[in-house]
């Protein structure tokens, strides 16, 4: 899942890319108004977080000139101007959704994945993967979500990509250097730790118990597997 975040501040745009990139998703930043429209049409993000004022072109002219390349993709505004009538612009201009600023770290990556959700399900989109059953909990892959019992578990683009190839392997040791490039890509995997810090975060959301996992097995030396 591809993101552009167009947003002129330097501490603003660089916290939204860890922040992001740390869920899995793959960024392409902007700092200004004309750049936006530039890398959009040139790469063809999934998603579009738009500041609204920025140097160039403000974020409602990026808005208008996206939308006539493309009216599907979902673009969330994210600004400080908190009138009514400028989230009412927003919205009229083809924008999914309003946030201003300043705002929280999970409220964000709550309301890129309800946006997602809608889009897809407006679209009548298939899913992009099957959906696959790991022990007792069912992971739905294009709702980045699963569940167990009925209760639902928010995960993020690379949770997913970690249980899939997981499942995909099943019986089998996946090392880590396989998991590092085949979920991480080689160019992203940052640092050693940070593969079994995302592992053992996962657990915590996945396992019944993650003291003892039945999903994400740690093979000693070796890897992790599902059996």
């Amino acid at each position: 899942m591809k993101i552009l975040i167009a947003e002129d501040d330097d501490h603003t745009r660089e916290a939204l890319r860890e922040v992001l990139s740390m869920e899995g998703y793959e960024l392409i930043t902007a700092s200004d108004g004309l750049q936006a429209v530039d890398f959009f049409r040139t790469t063809r993000p999934d998603f579009v977080c738009l500041d609204v004022m920025m140097p160039g072109q403000n974020g409602y002219e990026v808005c208008k000139q996206i939308r006539k390349m493309d009216e599907n993709v979902p673009i969330l505004f994210l600004t400080a101007k908190a009138e009514e009538i400028d989230t009412v612009l927003g919205l009229e201009l083809g924008a999914d959704d309003y946030m201003t600023k300043p705002f929280g770290v999970k409220e964000i990556i709550a309301r890129i994945r309800a946006i997602l959700r809608r889009t897809a399900s407006r679209a009548g989109a298939a899913p992009q993967e099957e959906d696959f059953i790991m022990d007792d909990l069912r992971i739905v892959s294009a709702e980045l979500r699963a569940y167990r019992d009925g209760t639902e578990i928010q995960l993020s683009p690379r949770d997913v990509k970690v249980l899939n190839l997981l499942y995909q392997r099943r019986g089998k040791v996946v090392d880590r250097n396989t998991m590092a490039d085949e979920v991480w890509g080689v160019d992203y995997f940052p640092e050693s730790r940070a593969l079994d810090q995302h592992i053992s975060q996962l657990r915590k959301r996945v396992e019944k118990d993650p003291a003892n996992p039945r999903i994400i097995r740690t093979v000693h030396g070796a890897g992790y597997r599902f059996e």
